[in-house]
């Protein structure tokens, strides 16, 4: 029943992200802001590289794809399930967990100071309230759910942040790409600043995105390494006094039970 339940979780965040995407990529070029429709599109854009299929739609994708095959497809050390693992937990742990928070964080706060730095209120007119929440409130739920439901293996805190690191320095390489092509700024903020001020700027949010990945990787560990879990929903995790993650399979639904020890997938946890 859990894991039913947790695959039907994953399945709605997965429609979401989904929906969420079609909404924005669907939308007219006619009723579009301006930059949109400029070089780079709306591939400038933090936000939506945070919703493409390279963060939260494959993340939940991937999810979806685990659940199902813990649900049908016999355990085995090579499985579909055990191979998928990996990458899921580095998808979510070194890019969608900081950079999710980090889009909803930062966004919200520069609204808050002056919504001019990031969303002109012209944009109203154009850019319907509920897509702009699905762009910038909806994912920190998203991110949460997957984070209290399902326990991820961190790499050691210098190769997280190395991973974060080439994100950020592709991301920032991108827009600064953009603007010696085309002489747009992704955002309003960057027109106002000068180059002292971009750099503090670009220097602040570095920060911020690791102190984010550090946040997650201490909310993994405070919910799930301090205490032997029987099941987290989707599958069995146990922690030994080493804090050492052990995954085993659930029982087949069909009733002819697999026996735990057919699969044991064993990695340290937090290192």
């Amino acid at each position: 029943m859990a894991e039913r339940f947790l695959t039907f979780v994953h399945l709605c965040c997965f429609l979401w992200a989904s929906f969420s995407l079609s909404q924005n990529v669907g939308m007219p070029h006619s009723l579009r802001r301006e930059s949109e429709n400029t070089y780079g599109g709306r591939w400038k854009y933090l936000t939506f590289i945070n919703q493409v299929p390279i963060l939260q739609t494959l993340l939940f994708g991937i999810c979806v794809i685990i659940d199902f095959a813990h649900m049908f497809i016999p355990a085995t050390k090579n499985s579909m399930a055990s191979r998928l693992l990996p990458p899921r937990d580095f998808i979510f742990s070194v890019l969608v967990f900081p950079v999710g928070l980090f889009v909803a964080v930062t966004f919200w706060t520069l609204y808050a100071y002056d919504r001019e730095l990031v969303y002109p209120k012209e944009l109203d007119e154009i850019n319907p309230s509920w897509l702009n929440h699905t762009m910038h409130t909806t994912i920190l739920p998203l991110l949460l759910i997957e984070l209290i439901t399902c326990p991820h293996k961190y790499l050691s805190k210098l190769n997280g942040m190395i991973g974060l690191s080439i994100f950020g320095t592709s991301y920032l390489t991108w827009v600064l790409w953009v603007n010696y092509a085309s002489g747009i700024w992704a955002y309003p903020i960057l027109e106002v600043l000068g180059v002292p001020g971009k750099a503090v700027l670009f220097t602040i949010s570095y920060l911020v995105m690791i102190g984010f990945y550090l946040l997650g990787e201490h909310l993994t560990k405070l919910l799930w390494g301090k205490q032997c879990r029987e099941f987290s929903l989707l599958q069995d995790f146990n922690w030994d006094k080493d804090s050492k993650c052990v995954f085993k399979p659930f029982p087949h639904h069909s009733g002819q039970h697999r026996a735990f020890s057919s699969l044991s997938i064993e990695h340290k946890f937090l290192e």
